[in-house]
């Protein structure tokens, strides 16, 4: 039997993102929620928890919001409480939501019975493992295209140990992404799952670089 609550945040989900980028409307969040059971039917979990995690974990990403970081906790907390669901729950959601970015893995994660690390780390993966492989490059170039930022430009270099800060004001090229970021992903998966699902997506991301630069630089 469909858990209401999850219903209910779809329909919710679907009608907050309508005309959001391509690379992180409902479809992303979709993929990543399907990914997301996928990866407990192996790792275990607290399903709901996860599922809700993974269906408003981008309800209000900071980068289109002026990089506001407490918008999609307002929004998410919002809605939930709306649905009746209990205080514990609503902060464990709001937990993952908060933590699941790139740019805050180096923050340190409080752990406490509240604080659903399994649930997170199971999130997390789901949503790295859509920033990879062959919907990863299509989503950084639409949102490349999105922002203007040059396909890529040998002149400028990666700048692969950049600041939380620095991530959210970086405006590097596309390509460039694919080193500051994608390529890493593969190494930064929490479960054992992800890990193997990671490594095929990863290896077609090199495999489209070395044939992209390849062609930029007319070797062939």
């Amino acid at each position: 039997m469909e858990n209401s609550i999850i219903t209910e945040t779809v329909n919710f989900v679907k009608i907050k993102l309508k005309n959001a980028e391509a690379g992180h409307d409902w479809f992303h969040i979709e993929r990543v929620w399907k990914l997301s059971k996928k990866i407990s039917q192996k790792e275990g979990g607290e399903i709901e928890i996860i599922e809700l995690g993974a269906l408003l974990h981008d309800i209000a990403d900071p980068k289109f919001h002026d990089g506001d970081e407490e918008l999609a906790l307002k929004i998410s907390r919002e809605f939930l409480e709306s649905q009746n669901l209990e205080e514990e729950k609503i902060v464990k959601v709001l937990f993952i939501i908060k933590n699941i970015s790139f740019k805050n893995r180096n923050e340190k994660t409080e752990i406490s019975e509240l604080n659903p690390v399994k649930e997170l780390h199971i999130v997390q993966d789901a949503d790295r493992l859509d920033a990879i492989g062959a919907i990863g490059i299509a989503r950084t170039f639409n949102f490349g295209g999105f922002k203007n930022n040059l396909m890529y430009d040998p002149e400028i270099l990666p700048k692969l140990k950049m600041s939380k800060e620095e991530y959210k004001k970086s405006n590097g090229t596309t390509i460039n992404h694919f080193y500051e970021k994608l390529l890493l992903l593969k190494d930064l998966m929490n479960t054992e799952t992800a890990k193997k699902m990671a490594e095929k997506r990863h290896d077609f991301m090199q495999t489209f670089l070395d044939e992209f630069l390849g062609e930029w630089e007319v070797k062939f």
